[in-house]
């Protein structure tokens, strides 16, 4: 079954290559959608996949690479988006 997740990662999270890691690590996992970063430093993201990829990312979302530090990340369930590929927003 596939699912999509919507959400805003808080913290260290600018600068230090935090959404370009992000579609690395969608991309290995198969999923599709976005990440961008806000003007108020946080960054925001959209991803679609199998539930078992989902939750992968979400898992992975919760540390990031390792030179970022998440202090919180919120996340819901959207409806599909039929989003192809993963890109980064500007």
């Amino acid at each position: 079954m596939n699912c999509c997740m919507h959400g805003f990662v808080e913290g260290v999270v600018q600068g230090v290559g935090f959404r370009q890691a992000t579609a690395r690590e969608a991309d290995k996992l198969g999923l599709d959608g976005w990440v961008r970063n806000l003007g108020d430093g946080r960054v925001e993201v959209l991803f679609e996949g199998t539930d078992e990829a989902v939750q992968a990312l979400a898992s992975w979302l919760e540390h990031g690479p390792e030179q970022a530090k998440v202090n919180q990340l919120s996340l819901e369930v959207q409806p599909l988006q039929g989003i192809a590929g993963f890109l980064i927003r500007r």
